[in-house]
């Protein structure tokens, strides 16, 4: 039988971020200022974002490169497994090859931190002391709770209404 299951060691995790708008056929549409309906400009985003992540999201380059202190954090459970969905294939009766990463082993349990340990990063350098968020299911807000630990960064979570209510054993005792 085929292999299912590819791992990579340390060595081989990339050092650059993959970048898809410099592969799109056409450039993604412009975005809005929702207050004054004018195409949005990094001015608009200084107040919500470090000026690092403002131009890695108006960026175009095909590659970004990952902070080695990103990379060292990422070490700690990446990388993850890649698998190939076998019984899925059959059960589809697909030519195609299917194929999924198992991210469960990271401190929040899902992909979330590969997203926040980079985002408390540039806060950091950018002099920013505590990040706030929501969340629904948990997933974002203990992940950016673990991302700002590394970077000692303060971080309050709000639970969004409706997760509080019908998820009771996510919300603390103090409620």
């Amino acid at each position: 039988m085929d292999t299912i299951k590819y791992t990579l060691n340390e060595s081989q995790m990339p050092t650059a971020w993959y970048n898809i708008q410099a592969d799109l056929p056409a450039p993604m549409p412009a975005v809005l200022n929702p207050n004054t309906r004018a195409l949005i400009t990094g001015a608009d985003l200084e107040p919500l974002f470090p000026s690092e992540l403002i131009k890695q999201e108006v960026s175009i380059e095909r590659w970004i490169e990952i902070p080695q202190q990103v990379r060292s954090i990422y070490c700690q459970w990446r990388p993850t497994p890649l698998y190939r969905a076998r019984r899925l294939e059959k059960a589809l009766d697909t030519p195609a090859k299917i194929y999924y990463k198992y991210e469960g082993t990271s401190p929040a349990g899902s992909h979330k931190p590969n997203t926040a340990i980079p985002q408390a990063y540039y806060n950091k350098i950018a002099g920013t002391k505590r990040l706030i968020t929501e969340t629904g299911a948990g997933q974002w807000g203990s992940s950016l709770a673990v991302a700002g630990a590394f970077f000692g960064l303060e971080v309050v979570v709000y639970m969004v209404k409706v997760s509080y209510r019908v998820g009771c054993p996510r919300r603390g005792r103090n409620h």
